[in-house]
Parts: structure tokens; sequence; C-alpha cells
């Protein structure tokens, strides 16, 4: 495993990644300044949250959202400790990653065959072997960073329907196969249960071994937390949230965003699990978004009841 990996991966340390900046801004009608976004970066780095999926590396012009890509890269690298990622949907958009100082790089491929058409234009098979470039690009570089794979609709699909796990687990093993260092299993829709959730990592890890993976959970229908309790029960240490909740999928309408990060933190504290993360702080960070973006909704029980209050 390597080095940079093992520091934000670990089975005896939970990693909680911030995805706002990217999967929760992709669908606002408003979205943050680039000093906004920073001071984001800077109050949550403080609250104790280290690893952040700061944008994507899509075209300009059609993506403004996310045009301060490389701004938000280069300011992230100058914090001590700070974990940043990218994502890059396509290989014009890895070869751009290549050349900044990000981390590390995710790309995504879908459990769905149609999805992954309706998403990237393009099939698995097509998918996968761009991700395999990727990876020889990356090795050719001399601060190699990480690449890591979102499985989207890992567990079930909106235009397909159900995804069979054997198919995942398929996947995943291409990903490593090629040189991937993480993948991340993604309710992209908010279709999975508890159970589902468990039973799908223990096939991954009964088929790849100890090889990294983490989950990324949306609250679409009202379960991702307890989604996340199952992956934290199921061993995974490594999971996606988004400051009060913020996000939303293209293929879901009217759906909620991902978990709450707030809200994911006090489960971890809560289930015994040391996330060096201040709260209190955390939900401070979200006057941020109020300000920046008035009209979205922010969500989260944390944030309206308060920390439970303590008799002696």
């Amino acid at each position: 495993m390597p080095d940079t990996l093992n520091k934000i991966y670990h089975p005896d340390k939970i990693s909680l990644r911030e995805v706002g900046l990217r999967d929760g801004l992709q669908m606002v009608a408003q979205f943050p300044s680039t000093d906004a976004r920073k001071r984001w970066i800077s109050e949550e780095y403080a609250a104790g949250i280290r690893h952040f999926e700061v944008g994507s590396f899509l075209p300009k012009v059609g993506y403004p959202a996310f045009a301060d890509v490389e701004i938000l890269v280069d300011y992230a690298g100058d914090i001590n400790n700070l974990h940043s990622v990218a994502l890059c949907p396509n290989l014009r958009g890895a070869k751009n990653a290549l050349k900044s100082k990000v981390a590390e790089l995710t790309c995504v491929v879908s459990a769905s065959e149609a999805h992954n058409l309706a998403n990237l234009n393009r099939y698995q098979k097509q998918t996968l072997d761009e991700i395999a470039m990727v990876c020889g690009l990356r090795d050719k570089t001399h601060h190699r960073p990480l690449i890591s794979v979102g499985i989207a609709m890992s567990f079930g699909c909106s235009i397909s329907g159900n995804v069979e796990p054997g198919e995942v687990v398929d996947i995943a093993a291409k990903c490593f196969e090629s040189g991937v260092d993480m993948v991340w299993l993604a309710d992209t829709v908010g279709y999975a249960g508890p159970k589902q959730v468990e039973h799908l990592i223990d096939r991954v890890r009964g088929s790849l071994g100890d090889q990294p993976i983490g989950i990324h959970l949306h609250d679409t229908r009202g379960l991702g937390l307890a989604n996340a309790s199952a992956a934290l029960n199921a061993g995974v240490r490594a999971l996606d949230a988004s400051l009060g909740g913020l996000g939303g999928c293209p293929f879901v309408p009217n759906a909620t965003g991902n978990i709450v990060m707030e809200d994911l933190a006090f489960l971890c504290q809560k289930e015994g699990f040391e996330t060096g993360i201040d709260i209190e702080a955390l939900v401070a960070v979200r006057r941020i978004l109020e300000t920046e973006m008035p009209a979205e909704i922010l969500y989260g029980g944390y944030a309206k009841a308060g920390s439970p209050r303590i008799i002696p």
C-alpha cells in the first residue's frame, strides 16, 4: 500500500471525505466564490476534516462551477496534511489533473452499462480501458498521485434496475488489476439498505481481500446514515459525505444529496471511532454555504438539535 494511501486509509482509522465542493455543487443554481470555497476548506480543516474532493477537471466553459479547480488544488496543497482529490471523468481531464499538484485523481465507471452510456457516453469496457491508460500516465509522473475509482450504481440503477453484486466485484477487480489504488462503492441514487451494503462489502472483500475500499452514500430515501453504520460494521473506514448534505443526482429528480457530514461525524463518534473532528466547529462552517447559496436547502439533524446534554 503506498505511503500516501496508508495515511488516509487504514483499518484502525476513520477517514471522512468532504465531497460537497464537487458532488455537492454539481447541480446547484448558484455556487460559492473561489474565496468562499477557500474559507470552506480552511474552516473544515480547522474542524478536523483532512480529506477533500475539491472539484472536477472539466471544460471551464461548460462547467463554470469547477473553473477554479486548479486554484483550489494549489490552495489545498499548501495546507499541511490536507489530502486533495479531484474528479476526472475522462482522459482529457485526467491529463490536466496530472499536471497539477492534486494528491488523488478519482475516475468513474458505472456498474450499469446503461448508466455508463448515459453518464459518460461510452461503454464500460471503454471506460475501464481509459482508467488503465490514466494509471499508466500516472506512473510516469514524478509525484505519482493516487488514483481511485468510484463505481457508480453499485447498489442499483435508476435506468436498468437491479445490479448484481458479481458485476461490481468484477469491475473492482479490473480496476485494481489496472493499477488503481482504491475503489469506492457508490449508492448513486440511494437504492441501498443496510443488509445490502454489508453484503456487497463482504462480497468485494471475499473476492479481493484487503484491497482498499470506501463507500459513497446518498440519502435519497432516508437510509444514508443507516447504510453508513452498516459500512462501518463491515469494516469500511473511508466514507464520503458533504457539509449540510449538499448534492443531488441528475438521474433522480428531486433527490436529496449526500449523507450529512456533521451527522456522519456524530455517528462515528457515538460508535466509538476517533475522528479528530470538532462537530460544533463543523456545524459553524455551514454559515458560508448559507451566505453564498441562500436558495440551497441544508440538511442535518445535529445542526438543528445541537449536541446531546450530558448528565453526570
